[in-house]
């Protein structure tokens, strides 16, 4: 049985943010939420998180998650108080507790499996997760004998010269059998520079303690500022980047790409530069999306081009082209097939198979049929001040240039509409509907308007 703690207490005063640190986001999750979906691989059977600095935030952001439990720690005193407020929640519970920071959110799934799983193989009171750094200044060091027995941890700032050279520091990730822990917590001390419990101090009263080094040291890496964040995103998207090429996407100026962890690609997708992908999308093989396009929370099928285009919460089905400049929002659904063009906006409309909306269009709260071809300037006008209407148009219909369809209103199949006609009334099947003034000239107007004003 396995519990998790996340240390999520801090204000993270160097974020310059009324938000609480955790709570900041990183390729579209926030920190914590990062942090929690890393343990998925070890399922464990309690998830407790420490709150304090607006810690009702932090409980908003799960409101839809009962899985987890809060825990509150009214003053920060360091890593082991926060421990220590989990000795009422944690009573009579028998297993192994994995202690992980909210702001560190770039550690794999897979790391935290394999500190598990060498913690329970050799019965260890604790494991901590370590990594050699390059450069350790900030970071407590390790110091262990030659099978990884920990002898002791140091906090940078208590740390002497000789114990500066030490290039092994402590992640601040650890398991711990719980029962062992429970024991040693009321026994840290504040005695060190900063005068807080430090949650390291319990490898002075537990044995065995096996240090783990961590193959990718920036797995360890935590979010003190906005530096640190922008770090971070580098380094995810450098992993989502490698992941997708190395399975058969190509990314044309990949480093002018960004990609959320949350999106799936198929094989022989082109990603051309200045595209952004967000969000629960996924796109089908074969299609090309971009230069300069952005889509979120979108579901794209096979062999579409999107040229130039916001897409958002909305589907487009295979063999479509989008854009340039084509902004579809609000449960857009393209079917097969279509041509949607330049500088036209879709929201909440379904467009059947094979149709063309070509230029300079609003289709809102509408739903096209199969094969129509929708003429430029064409406008729904869904609104009429207190709710939103349907416009209903069917198969093989055809709109003139600069039609306003009042709705709600409904037009049946092969209906061709004259150019320029506003149409507020159903019009029925394979009728011609014309909706508007006869022309009238007037001759030698100007004339005779500059009489009247002599």
């Amino acid at each position: 049985m396995v519990a998790v703690a996340i240390l999520a207490a801090g204000k993270g005063t160097r974020m310059k943010s009324d938000l609480p640190k955790v709570l900041h986001t990183l390729g579209g999750r926030s920190l914590v939420q990062r942090v929690i979906d890393s343990c998925h691989l070890i399922a464990p059977s309690r998830k407790l998180i420490i709150i304090g600095y607006e810690g009702e935030q932090v409980k908003q952001s799960f409101e839809h998650s009962s899985s987890l439990e809060f825990v509150e720690q009214r003053e920060q005193l360091g890593t082991g108080h926060a421990i220590q407020q989990l000795l009422p929640h944690l009573q009579g519970f028998e297993g192994d507790l994995l202690v992980l920071n909210g702001d560190a959110p770039l550690l794999r799934p897979e790391t935290l499996e394999n500190l598990l799983q060498i913690h329970q193989k050799n019965n260890n009171a604790a494991t901590l997760l370590t990594a050699n750094l390059p450069n350790p200044k900030g970071y407590g060091r390790v110091f262990c004998d030659g099978n990884n027995q920990v002898s002791q941890i140091v906090e940078d700032r208590d740390c002497n010269a000789a114990q500066k050279q030490n290039n092994r520091v402590n992640g601040g990730i650890y398991c711990f059998n719980w029962s062992k822990l429970a024991e040693a917590l009321p026994k840290l001390s504040t005695n060190n520079d900063q005068k807080e419990y430090y949650l390291t101090e319990v490898v002075d009263y537990l044995n065995p303690v096996m240090a783990v080094d961590v193959e990718d040291y920036y797995e360890i890496n935590g979010i003190n500022d906005r530096y640190q964040l922008s770090i971070a995103n580098d380094i995810l998207q450098d992993r989502i980047k490698k992941h997708w090429m190395s399975v058969g996407v190509t990314m044309i100026d990949a480093d002018s790409i960004t990609i959320d962890d949350t999106v799936t690609l198929a094989p022989d997708v082109i990603l051309e530069p200045q595209t952004h992908l967000r969000g629960n999308t996924s796109i089908g093989a074969k299609s090309r999306i971009g230069p300069g396009s952005l889509v979120e929370n979108s579901t794209i099928g096979e062999q579409v081009t999107a040229l130039y285009s916001v897409i958002a919460d909305s589907e487009i089905a295979d063999n479509c082209r989008v854009g340039p400049y084509t902004h579809l929002r609000g449960e857009a659904k393209i079917e097969a097939s279509c041509r949607i063009g330049n500088f036209v906006e879709i929201k909440k409309t379904q467009v059947g198979d094979k149709s063309n909306v070509a230029h300079l269009t609003y289709l809102g709260d509408a739903t096209l049929g199969q094969e129509v071809n929708v003429g430029a300037g064409t406008i729904t006008a869904n609104y009429d001040g207190y709710r939103k209407h349907q416009t209903i148009i069917g198969d093989r219909t055809k709109t003139g240039a600069n039609s306003v369809f009042v709705a709600p209103v409904t037009l049946g199949e092969e209906v061709t509409v004259a150019a320029g006609s506003v149409v507020t009334n159903d019009v029925p099947d394979h009728a011609l509907v014309i909706a508007r003034q006869r022309q009238r000239i007037i001759e030698d107007w100007k004339a005779k308007m500059a009489q009247k004003k002599s």
